[in-house]
């Protein structure tokens, strides 16, 4: 027994289940897309013949009227624009900023300090101050001076009022006391909170409660018709509309826009292979018309023509003219040559040939060596000897 038996593969998984093709769509299909290849084509090849006019104009003319307006206001524009935008900057500063400054610096500043500023502070420190400080003193001494006269007459005061408040009480407050407490506060509870709480309890409290039941019934029944009549006419429009639109969206909508989709796509398609086949013809009636015959004529004539004008009338042109290049070359050389010994000529005779070097005696008892050194020297207490240099030596 075959411990190792690999274990069984896992089942497919179930395919979902596509409908078949009703017969209305078969029946759409076929002349569905007749119609719509008939008129895609015409459009199909208007839109290349379109697309390709744009690229030869987007190749032939846009693109290097871009580079051209490119380049003019990179090397034109900018520099101009950059040139008026200093300028402009340079005149609203000289027009502008620098008057309004200097006018600030000079004219508004100084009036305001001198003018408003100055004055006032000093207004404030010699006269406001002084002034403030005189009544703050003023006022206290009076305070001070009302505070001791009522401490002076506190005394009867206090004794005069707590006679006059008995009095009053005595008078006043007792017969007003006994009325509100026996008079106003009965007739008011009796006569009138008591009854009309009797009444809000027994009469007004059960009448509302029954006011309010009746209420939530009557709300309680029109809800329960409103949401009737509405489950009703939502139920009637579902059957009689919305049932059948979704059976026509379904059944005929959906199946006639796929087919009337996929029409379009393969009709654009074709009319693509179509379009491609025309312009295939075309171009190979158009080299077959003009390019082969062009073609033929610069390679059998325009070639040995231009070879046999370069090789008979270019090559020895361009040599003779090369040649008689090197001799006017030439000849402005030896013009050149005999101009500068002319006038060497010239200036000898005037001045005079150049001054010939003279030897210049040494001081006495100094004698200048040579040998050893490069540079030549002086050595106290040696005769001098004839001056030789060592290759004339050797």
């Amino acid at each position: 027994m075959d411990l190792n038996k690999p274990a069984d593969p896992p089942p497919p998984p179930p395919v979902p289940y596509e409908g078949g093709e009703g017969c209305l769509t078969v029946a759409v299909r076929v002349p569905v897309r007749i119609v719509v290849l008939v008129l895609v084509v015409p459009v199909r090849m208007l839109w290349d013949l379109l697309a390709l006019c744009g690229r030869a104009v987007h190749t032939a003319l846009l693109r290097p009227l871009g580079n051209a307006l490119t380049w003019f206001f990179d090397q034109v524009v900018a520099p101009v624009a950059r040139a008026l935008g200093v300028a402009v900057l340079w005149l609203g500063k000289a027009l502008l900023l620098w008057p309004l400054m200097a006018l600030w610096r000079y004219v508004v500043v100084p009036v305001v300090k001198y003018g408003l500023v100055v004055p006032v502070s000093w207004n404030y420190r010699r006269v406001l101050t002084p002034l403030g400080h005189g009544l703050v003193w003023t006022l206290g001494r009076l305070a001070a001076g009302i505070a001791w006269l009522a401490r002076t007459l506190g005394a009867g005061g206090r004794w005069l009022a707590v006679g006059a408040g008995r009095v009053l009480g005595v008078l006043v407050v007792v017969p007003l006391v006994a009325l509100w407490r026996y008079v106003v506060v009965p007739v008011v509870r009796y006569g009138l909170v008591v009854p009309v709480s009797w009444i809000y309890r027994r009469v007004l409290t059960p009448l509302g409660h029954g006011l309010a039941w009746a209420a939530r019934g009557l709300g309680a029944g029109a809800v329960w018709t409103v949401r009737t009549a509405v489950a009703g006419l939502v139920a009637l429009l579902r059957v009689l509309l919305v049932v059948p639109a979704g059976w026509l969206w379904r059944r005929v909508v959906v199946p006639v826009g796929r087919e009337i989709g996929a029409a379009l796509q393969v009709g654009w398609r074709v009319a693509g292979f179509l379009s491609r086949a025309v312009g295939r013809a075309l171009k190979w009636l158009a080299w077959q018309l003009a390019g082969r015959p062009a073609a033929w004529f610069y390679r059998a004539v325009c070639v040995p023509v231009g070879h046999g004008v370069r090789d008979a009338v270019w090559r020895p042109a361009r040599r003779a003219a090369a040649e008689a290049g090197r001799a006017v070359r030439a000849a402005l050389a030896g013009a050149r040559a005999t101009v500068r010994q002319a006038r060497r000529d010239a200036w000898r005779a005037l001045v005079g040939g150049p001054r010939a070097a003279e030897p210049v005696p040494g001081p006495p008892l100094q004698a200048r060596n040579l040998v050893g050194t490069q540079q030549p020297q002086t050595v106290p207490g040696v005769a001098a000897g004839t001056e030789t240099s060592l290759p004339e030596r050797a």
